[in-house]
């Protein structure tokens, strides 16, 4: 079992622990702020601050009226962090994306081309109905995904930190959409789904979005916050058997001609990359830390591996026809991979 020291060549241990200390009381605030707004999706609320502390980006995925806009927003509020909405269209080019270059007179009353930065620039981004706009503009977010930076005309431009994506995606309404790439699904950390509320927690949202008074939101966590708590997640210690599970789904979920479990070699086109594993391993330090844990535990790995893999695991003719669901074959690969017996 790892030791319960967290330790880096820059922080003292002790300082380290303080931190982690600070991650639980920063989530509280987070949580009590954003529940003046966001009433129940206590699930999609707590991916989306585990995305954040690790400094990925998220899908989140459910039918019009859930509050996907109104959470990021909240969100970005009370970590005062600069938002920016783009709202995904069929005419949206790249450049209404990332900004270009525009001609402008200079002081000496030369012209000149100058850059004009686009919406990305901000901490964080919604992406607001991101299979709404073609696949070349939609690959206008991968650099910034990936690297935080973007590339106008040979030029490169770095994005400030922290930085974050979150696009939404409507489930029910297919006709004029473009599906998601796969290269840039598996750019994802979380499939994050948001479902309908239940009857009382409906009856408080119409209940309160219906009063004349509207909550204010305070700031209680800085962006410079943000970035030491993403640091200090890079530095749990990970026991060996814990990161051998989370190898050991991921691997379980490709077909392999020379030997895989039955149900993915029936079901299952494609596997999830390595990028799900990395996940599995960063959202489970993160989700340590906000359960006083300096340690992951296998359950962190069980937890989390349903929005890590559902958006990486491609199913085929098979499973469609028969109604199956990267969800179910998530849960089976769970009772399917055996937990190392060295292990926690």
């Amino acid at each position: 079992m790892a030791t319960q020291t967290l330790t880096s060549p820059q922080t003292e241990p002790v300082a380290d622990v303080a931190l982690a200390e600070s991650i639980q009381e920063g989530r509280e605030k987070i949580l009590s702020e954003v529940r003046k707004i966001i009433i129940g999706q206590d699930e999609a609320v707590e991916h989306v601050l585990l995305t954040l502390l690790v400094g990925g980006n998220s899908l989140i995925v459910g039918v019009p009226g859930l509050a996907k806009t109104l959470l990021i927003h909240s969100i970005a509020q009370v970590l005062d962090l600069d938002f920016s909405r783009i709202q995904f269209t069929p005419d949206l080019m790249p450049s209404d994306i990332t900004g270009t270059d525009i001609i402008q007179q200079r002081e000496d009353g030369s012209r000149g081309l100058e850059f004009a930065p686009g919406p990305i620039f901000a901490n964080v981004v919604l992406a607001d109905e991101i299979n709404r706009t073609p696949p070349k503009t939609q690959a206008a977010l991968l650099e910034a995904m990936q690297e935080h930076r973007v590339t106008v005309q040979a030029n490169t431009y770095e994005l400030d930190p922290p930085f974050y994506v979150f696009a939404t995606q409507n489930p029910i309404e297919l006709e004029g959409t473009y599906p998601l790439p796969e290269a840039q699904l598996d750019r994802f950390m979380f499939h994050i789904r948001m479902e309908h509320l239940e009857e009382e927690e409906e009856m408080e949202v119409v209940r309160e979005t219906t009063d004349e008074v509207e909550p204010e939101l305070n700031p209680v966590v800085s962006r410079a916050d943000m970035i030491a708590f993403q640091d200090l997640v890079r530095r749990v210690p990970v026991a060996e058997p814990v990161m051998r599970y989370a190898v050991n789904l991921v691997r379980a979920s490709r077909p392999n001609p020379n030997g895989s479990l039955g149900f993915v070699k029936k079901w299952v086109a494609h596997g999830a990359s390595v990028r799900a594993a990395q996940y599995l391993i960063l959202g489970g330090k993160a989700r340590a830390l906000t359960q006083g844990r300096l340690t992951v535990s296998f359950d962190d790995i069980r937890e989390l591996a349903a929005p890590v893999m559902r958006h990486r695991i491609i199913t085929n003719f098979h499973a469609e026809s028969e109604g199956r669901t990267t969800d179910e074959l998530v849960d089976m690969l769970l009772k399917s991979v055996a937990v190392p017996k060295s292990g926690m």
